[in-house]
C-alpha cells in the first residue's frame, strides 16, 4: 500500500476518532503528520520536523488569533453592539434582511478585489454580533457571509477570478471570465436561498426591531436563542474543536456573563475601536496588507490605550479552534508534499471516459479545497484536466466553471479559512454547534456540488 493511500486512510481515521471521542481533531492531525511524515519522507528527524512545520499555516494562525483578539475587544466595549444597532436602523429593523445584507456586502468586497479570507474576517464578527443580539441562527449568518464571498469571488477583478483566468490562458484553453463570474454568482445566490430556508430564515420574516434593538414580535422574543437544538440547555457539548471559554461572547458583555442593555451611543473606547476596525478594513482591502497582522496590531494598540480594561481579551481567542484548524491544515499540506494530490490526479488521467474524468476532477477539487487553499487547488487541477480538455471531448468553459464552483462553495467547511473564521467568531456557547453544522454542510457541499455543477455545465456540452 502506497504512502499516499495510507495518508488518506489516516485522515479518515482521525475524523472517526475525533467524532467518537472528546479529543481535538487538530491534535490528532498533528500526531498523524508526525507519524506519516517520518515514514514517508525518508529523512532524518530534524528534516522531518522542518518539513512538517513548513506546512503549518502561519498566516491562517495569525488571522484567527488577530481577528478574534481584536473583536473580543470590540465586543467587550460595546462597539459591535453599536454597529448592530446602526445597521438595524438602516434596514428598517427587518431582521430577515440582515443575512442577505451580509451576503451582499461580502460579495461586493470580493467582487472588487478583496481577498476572500480578508472580507470574511472583517464581516463575520459583525454578522455574528447580529446573530447574538437578534436571535438569528449563527449558522445562517455565517453561511450567508461565506456564500456572499464565493458569489463575488470569481469576478474578473477578484483574486480567484484573476488566478483562474490566468491559468486558463497559460494553458491555451478557451475561457469566458463573464461565464465564470455569473455561474458562481447565480449558484451562490440559489445556494444561500436554500441556506435561508433550512436554517431558520422563514421564522425571521415576521420579526421587526425598533431603534432600541428590542424585538417587537413577542413570540420571537420568547423563543430560545438561535442555534440551540430542542431539548438542550444551550451549553456546548464536547467534541472536536469544542470551545470552553469563560464568557458568553455576547456583544457588549465585557468578559463576564450576564445580560447587558443595547448600546446606542459611542464613547471614547468605542470610537477608537471603530477607527481601528476601519484601519484594518482599508489596509486589507485597499492595500492588500495581511489582515491577521493588521488585526493583531490594532488589538495591541487598543490594549496599550486601555491595558486594564482589555486585560482579559487574549483569553477570548478561540484557542481550541486555532489548534483544530491549524492541525488539520498542517496534515493536509503534508499530504500534498508526499504527492497525495498528484497521485489522485494521475488516477484521473488514467480514466478513459472524459465525462467521468471531469466529474472526478470536480470531486477532487471539492474534497481537497475543503481542507486547503482554494486558490492552490484551482492552479493545480486545471492543468491536470488540460489533456482531455484539448481533445475536445469536454467543454473547457463548462468544466472550469464547474470546477471553480465545486472548489469554492466548500469554503464553508470549518477547516477552510472562511469556515474557520466563522467558527472562531461564533458565541462561546454556540461554537461547537456552529462547528458541527458547518462541518456537515461543508461535507454535503463536497458530495453535492460536483455532480450538480457537472450535470448543469459539463454534460450538456454547451460551454
Amino acid at each position: 500500500m502506497s504512502y499516499q493511500v495510507i495518508s488518506i486512510l489516516a485522515l479518515v481515521a482521525a475524523f472517526v476518532l475525533a467524532t467518537m471521542l472528546p479529543i481535538n481533531l487538530g491534535a490528532i492531525s498533528l500526531v498523524a503528520a508526525f507519524v506519516i511524515g517520518t515514514l514517508a519522507l525518508g529523512k532524518g528527524p530534524d528534516d522531518v520536523a522542518d518539513a512538517i512545520f513548513a506546512g503549518f499555516p502561519g498566516s491562517l494562525f495569525v488571522i484567527l488569533v488577530g481577528v478574534t483578539f481584536l473583536f473580543a475587544i470590540a465586543r467587550a466595549n460595546g462597539t459591535v453592539d453599536w454597529l448592530v444597532h446602526m445597521a438595524m436602523k438602516g434596514v428598517g429593523g427587518r431582521v430577515a434582511l440582515i443575512p442577505w445584507v451580509m451576503f451582499l456586502v461580502t460579495g461586493v468586497l470580493t467582487a472588487f478585489g478583496a481577498v476572500v479570507p480578508a472580507a470574511v474576517a472583517i464581516i463575520a464578527p459583525v454578522g455574528m454580533g447580529f446573530a447574538v443580539r437578534h436571535r438569528i441562527n449563527p449558522v445562517l449568518m455565517g453561511l450567508s457571509i461565506i456564500n456572499g464571498a464565493s458569489a463575488g469571488g470569481f469576478s474578473p477583478l477578484s483574486i480567484f477570478g484573476v488566478i483562474t483566468n490566468g491559468v486558463v490562458a497559460q494553458n491555451n484553453l478557451p475561457g469566458s471570465p463573464l461565464t465564470l463570474f455569473l455561474g458562481s454568482l447565480v449558484f451562490n445566490v440559489l445556494l444561500n436561498t436554500v441556506v435561508f430556508l433550512i436554517f431558520g430564515g422563514r421564522e425571521l420574516l415576521g420579526r421587526v426591531v425598533d431603534t432600541t434593538g428590542e424585538t417587537t414580535d413577542e413570540t420571537a422574543a420568547a423563543s430560545a436563542p438561535a442555534g440551540r437544538e430542542p431539548g438542550t440547555s444551550g451549553v456546548a457539548s464536547g467534541g472536536p474543536g469544542a470551545a470552553r471559554a469563560t464568557t458568553t461572547g455576547a456583544t457588549g458583555a465585557g468578559f463576564t456573563d450576564g445580560e447587558h442593555p443595547p448600546v446606542t451611543t459611542l464613547d471614547r473606547n468605542r470610537s477608537l475601536t471603530l477607527v481601528a476596525l476601519l484601519g484594518v478594513a482599508v489596509g486589507a482591502l485597499a492595500f492588500q496588507l495581511d489582515v491577521g497582522l493588521l488585526a493583531i496590531t490594532a488589538a495591541v494598540l487598543l490594549s496599550l490605550l486601555a491595558p486594564h480594561t482589555y486585560k482579559g481579551a487574549v483569553a477570548q481567542v478561540a484557542w481550541p479552534t486555532v489548534l483544530l484548524i491549524c492541525g488539520i491544515v498542517t496534515y493536509v499540506n503534508l499530504m500534498q508534499d508526499i504527492g497525495t494530490v498528484d497521485f489522485l490526479g494521475n488516477q484521473v488521467a488514467a480514466i478513459g471516459v472524459p465525462l467521468l474524468a471531469a466529474l472526478v476532477v470536480c470531486y477532487i477539487g471539492a474534497a481537497v479545497s475543503a481542507f486547503a487553499s482554494t486558490t492552490g487547488i484551482l492552479g493545480a487541477l486545471i492543468p491536470l484536466a488540460v489533456p482531455f480538455l484539448l481533445a475536445g471531448f469536454v467543454g473547457p468553459i463548462g468544466l472550469i466553471t464547474a470546477l471553480a464552483i465545486s472548489s469554492s462553495v466548500v469554503d464553508s467547511s470549518p477547516f477552510s479559512t472562511s469556515g474557520a473564521l466563522v467558527t472562531a467568531n461564533a458565541p462561546d456557547d454556540r461554537r461547537d454547534y456552529v462547528y458541527r453544522r458547518l462541518m456537515r454542510w461543508g461535507f454535503s457541499m463536497v458530495a453535492v456540488a460536483p455532480p450538480v455543477t457537472w450535470l448543469l455545465l459539463v454534460v450538456p456540452g454547451w460551454l
